[in-house]
């Protein structure tokens, strides 16, 4: 992801609304019992080439992006939102290498505080390892 004062800044795909259900939490109930959980992506690439082509081929197919998404929720156990989060961010840079930055958002949909809360979450921002 280009710096702040970069000339241009990078385009963006959006992936926003992804329900998934996964074991994530500290608590003993949500140790053994799936939950609900949403994801909100924002892709950062270059999409030039496919704003010029009309072709698939020359952008992110954010289906294949939420393939791995959900096989990273349902493969993944951790205690915290924010290892999940970290894990998602991995996956997704593995589905294409001109994924230049992310920024992601998980959020419990059902948190479990005895208060009235409609989610609880995280957000990351990541840039691609070198």
């Amino acid at each position: 992801m280009p710096s702040p004062e970069a000339a241009d800044p990078p385009d963006q795909i959006s992936v926003h609304g992804l329900r998934v259900v996964g074991i994530v939490g500290v608590l003993p109930e949500e140790r053994v019992r799936a939950q609900p959980l949403q994801i909100d992506l924002d892709l950062f690439i270059d999409l030039t080439a496919a704003g010029m082509s009309d072709a698939l081929a020359d952008t992110v197919d954010y289906g294949a992006v939420c393939d791995s998404l959900n096989r990273t929720v349902e493969t993944s156990q951790p205690e915290l939102l924010e290892r999940l989060a970290a894990q998602l961010a991995t996956a997704v840079f593995a589905v294409d290498p001109r994924i230049e930055g992310l920024r992601i958002s998980v959020a419990k949909l059902r948190p479990p505080v005895p208060h009235d809360l409609a989610t609880s979450g995280v957000q990351i921002t990541r840039r691609r390892p070198a």
